[in-house]
Parts: C-alpha cells; sequence; structure tokens
C-alpha cells in the first residue's frame, strides 16, 4: 500500500522534498515539450539528482514502466508528492497536455518556494544574532566573571554595581542553571504536545493570526498559498469543489482548513463560496470579494492569481521592513548587554588597581 512504502522508503525532509520537486517539475515539462518519453525523462530527472530524492524518482520511473500512470506511481509517494501536484497530473495525462499542466505547476511551485524563502530569509539574521549574542552573554557569566570576581573581591571591598548586578545573575544561572535549563526543556516539551492535538493547534493558529505584525503577514501568506493553489488547479480543469479540497490539504492552518471545508460544503449546496468564507472571519474583506467578483465574472482563476501575486508582494516587503527594524534594535540591545559586561569586569579591575 501506499502507507507502507512512505514507511519502508527513505526518508528526506519536506523542506528540502518541497524544493527538489519543484526543479523536478520544471525540468520534466521542459523535457517533454522537446518531445522526450515520459522514461527517458524521468531517467534524466533522476541522474541530475542523488540520495534519497534519486531513490523516490527511480521508484516513480519503476511504476510508470510498469504500466502505471505517472499520477499514480506519484500517489504511492505522498510523503515527498503534495495531492495538489498529483491531482494536476493525473489532470494533464487525462487531457493530453501534461507539459503543459507541469509548466503551471512548476510556476506554481516557484511562487510558493519564492514566498516562503522571503519570509525565512527574513528571519534568519535576527534569529542569527540572538543565538549569538546570548551565547556569548552566558559564555562571559558562566566562565569568566565569577573565577576573575574569585581574586578580586579579596583587594575591592565593595564592588561597582554593575559587577554587583551581574554577579547575582551569574550566581543564579551557576546555581540554578541546570533547574532552569529542565524546566525550559519541560515547558518545550510540553508545548509540542499540546500543539499536536487539534485543540492546541487550533487554539496556536488562532493566536498566530492575531498577533501584532506577524499576524497579517500569516494571514497574506496563507491566502496568496490559497489562491495559488485554487487558480492553478481551476485553470488546469479541476472542478473547484476538487481545487478547494485539495487547497484545504495543502495548508497548514487549521483556521484556513475549517474556512475551505465549509466553503467546500457551501459550493457542493449550490451555495457560493464567497458567503462560506465571509461566515468563517479567517478571510479578510479582499479576498472574499476577489472570490466573488471572480466567479461571477467568471474569471476566477486570473483574479486569485492576482491577489496572491499582490499578497506575496506585501508579505516580502513587510519582511523585508521587519527585517530592516529588527536588526538596529538587536544590534543595539546586544551593544548594551556587551558594555554592561564589559563594564562589570573590567571596574573591579580598575578599582583593584587604585588599592594597591
Amino acid at each position: 500500500s501506499a502507507a507502507a512504502s512512505n514507511r519502508l522508503a527513505p526518508r528526506i525532509s519536506l523542506r528540502s522534498a518541497q524544493s527538489l520537486w519543484a526543479t523536478a517539475v520544471h525540468e520534466m515539462s521542459m523535457l517533454l515539450h522537446a518531445g522526450i518519453p515520459l522514461l527517458e525523462a524521468l531517467d534524466t530527472i533522476a541522474d541530475q539528482n542523488h540520495g534519497s530524492f534519486r531513490a523516490a524518482i527511480l521508484e516513480v520511473r519503476d511504476r510508470v514502466a510498469a504500466g502505471s500512470s505517472l499520477a499514480d506511481a506519484l500517489r504511492q509517494r505522498t510523503d515527498l508528492f503534495d495531492a495538489a501536484s498529483i491531482q494536476m497530473v493525473e489532470v494533464g495525462e487525462n487531457s493530453g497536455t501534461l507539459d503543459a499542466v507541469l509548466e503551471q505547476l512548476a510556476e506554481f511551485k516557484r511562487k510558493q518556494l519564492s514566498l516562503r524563502d522571503s519570509v525565512t530569509t527574513a528571519l534568519v539574521y535576527p534569529l542569527f544574532l540572538v543565538f549569538f549574542g546570548s551565547a556569548a552573554a552566558l559564555f562571559l557569566m558562566t566562565s569568566v566573571l565569577p573565577p576573575l570576581l574569585e581574586t578580586l573581591q579579596e583587594t575591592v571591598e565593595v564592588l561597582p554595581w554593575p559587577t554587583r548586578v551581574a554577579k547575582a545573575i551569574s550566581d543564579f544561572i551557576l546555581d540554578y542553571g541546570w533547574f532552569v535549563a529542565v524546566g525550559l526543556v519541560a515547558a518545550l516539551i510540553a508545548i509540542a504536545a499540546g500543539l499536536r492535538t487539534e485543540r492546541g493547534k487550533e487554539a496556536w493558529h488562532r493566536l498566530l493570526l492575531k498577533m501584532p505584525v506577524i499576524g497579517p503577514m500569516a494571514i497574506k501568506q496563507g491566502i496568496a498559498r490559497i489562491a495559488m493553489i485554487i487558480g492553478t488547479l481551476t485553470r488546469s480543469g479541476v472542478e473547484l469543489t476538487r481545487a478547494v479540497e485539495l487547497a484545504e490539504k495543502s495548508t497548514g492552518n487549521v483556521v484556513f482548513q475549517r474556512a475551505l471545508r465549509q466553503a467546500r460544503e457551501s459550493i457542493s449546496a449550490g451555495e457560493e463560496v464567497s458567503d462560506a468564507l465571509e461566515r468563517s472571519g479567517a478571510f479578510p474583506p479582499l479576498a472574499v470579494r476577489v472570490f466573488s467578483v471572480g466567479q461571477e465574472s467568471g474569471k476566477l482563476e486570473d483574479m486569485l492569481f492576482r491577489l496572491a501575486d499582490d499578497y506575496d508582494s506585501q508579505v516580502a516587503t513587510a519582511s523585508a521592513r521587519l527585517t530592516a527594524l529588527l536588526e538596529p534594535v538587536l544590534i543595539r540591545v546586544l551593544a548594551a548587554l556587551g558594555g554592561f559586561l564589559w563594564l562589570a569586569n573590567i571596574l573591579p579591575i580598575l578599582e583593584a588597581g587604585n588599592v594597591m
């Protein structure tokens, strides 16, 4: 079965698989458009890769060679190939336009990864500053300051106040650091366990969407992804209810999943998708209006692509501004912390020199 195949297959991270699959789709589209048979195209793509992903492509190639369709072969590795991609491949195979559909899928994957990477890149440098700044401060407080003060306290009667503050923090870390570390690890484990439950996951996702600055970015990023999926699938010939269902499976946010599930049920009952999205409260008025006008005008795909592009640019701009704001703030905070620790170390040395 597909589940058994997924368990026995070589493991590869989801992020790496998405990037490799996006590249493979683009290459396969070019090869098929050039008239190269599907099996040769899969062989070429396998030669371009290595490790677990190469093994997965060869597995797909063997299934196709045995008479399976490409969509069915991909469906055996749902840990690597998402449902939306498989559905588009199936539509392309049934309509005889696999190369054109793969070209659309490649463009969709490119935009999806570009949106994800823009947000990830914006957060890398601030996280780098916080991690190494905290590590340097912890090293000074636990390995440099205690032996220094042990020597200087014999010659200095009253330590300067920065040194006293730093010593109190250092003593607390040395005496209770392990308890704090164990407590933090236990808290992280408890939070991770809570996020695995449906209630905990939904609470976190609702909180995420309501956070200042981060919340609007998460909403726009999620809606851009949903709009790209539905627009790409409907343009490829997938009916709207199926496209909404695949968008529901592709999004990781429980709030958006519930809204899309309600929208799918409303469409099946003959209602407008925009009404269900508006009732959910998860979609801003602009997105609801785009769905409404798109359905009425028969240009839903074009309007969804424009919405996705608009939200993409807004998220990229917001993430760039957030990075531009965080960098100087973090640099100043770390500089102040470093200066304070420098004073805490140097002042007792100067006073000891005056005493001597």
